[in-house]
């Protein structure tokens, strides 16, 4: 091996350590926020300057991947393969929630009636140190909403109110929700959800009306904190209502 090789290797060594160093404070940017070693706002500033940097290692890495096949360095080229690898994957998920945050409106309260919005009760109490307000925020809000998810409306089942409920209840369930309250007689279903990476908590509540023969069935799912969910209460609302259409 040449000194060039030798100094490609290395470069394309360095590189790889570089982005897995990277790639584990990618991970700890949600672990540290969800064990309490810094607030969330710190978290997602870890989380991005990581990303940023996991980014430059990967376009430095094509570089030297390059290099050495033109050099017929095996070495340099296969370290810098996997660093390449490596760092791909792990920028893959912050990009996707730019990507996502770039395209969704700046709020946080998504529900399937904005003019009579389903309200919290059970879950008040676990809201004391939550920075969202738990009332909802009016007609911007919905406007913002409407737009921006125009499909979140709310779901007629034929059902009787009670067979909702009972099926309401068991697809908050498989969905890994904590159930806080679960009201047959006033047709209301209060939960907790927590998000994967960050443990965010956000809460959820579901109310089941009786319409004929038929029952309707509304969500709300909010956030505890941050000002955009990057989409996270509407996809929640999605899942849920899908799962209970699949129910019947």
């Amino acid at each position: 091996m040449n000194d060039r090789n030798k100094t490609g290797t290395v470069f394309a060594l360095s590189c790889l350590i570089g982005t897995m160093v990277f790639a584990v404070t990618l991970v700890l940017a949600g672990f540290g926020t969800h064990v309490g070693w810094w607030g969330f706002r710190r978290g997602l500033a870890v989380l991005r300057w990581s990303a940023y940097a996991e980014a430059a290692l990967v376009a430095i890495s094509l570089a030297v991947c390059i290099v050495s096949f033109y050099r017929k360095s095996s070495a340099g080229l296969l370290l810098s393969v996997v660093a390449c690898a490596i760092g791909i994957v792990a920028v893959s998920q912050p990009i996707r929630m730019w990507m996502t945050f770039r395209t969704v409106p700046m709020i946080h309260d998504i529900t399937t009636d904005t003019e009579n919005p389903p309200t919290f009760d059970a879950v008040l109490r676990l809201r004391k140190d939550a920075q969202n307000p738990a009332a909802y925020g009016g007609a911007e809000i919905a406007a913002q909403q409407q737009k921006a998810y125009p499909d979140i409306a709310p779901l007629f089942l034929e059902a009787t109110a009670d067979i909702a409920f009972d099926r309401s209840l068991s697809a908050a369930r498989k969905l890994g929700w904590e159930i806080v309250r679960a009201d047959a007689g006033l047709g209301i279903i209060e939960a907790t959800d927590t998000t994967f990476w960050f443990r965010f908590k956000d809460d959820i509540v579901v109310r089941i009306t009786a319409e004929g023969n038929t029952s309707r069935v509304d969500i709300r799912s909010l956030s505890r904190v941050g000002k955009s969910d990057v989409g996270t209460n509407a996809a929640r609302i999605r899942t849920f209502l899908a799962a209970l259409r699949k129910t019947g």
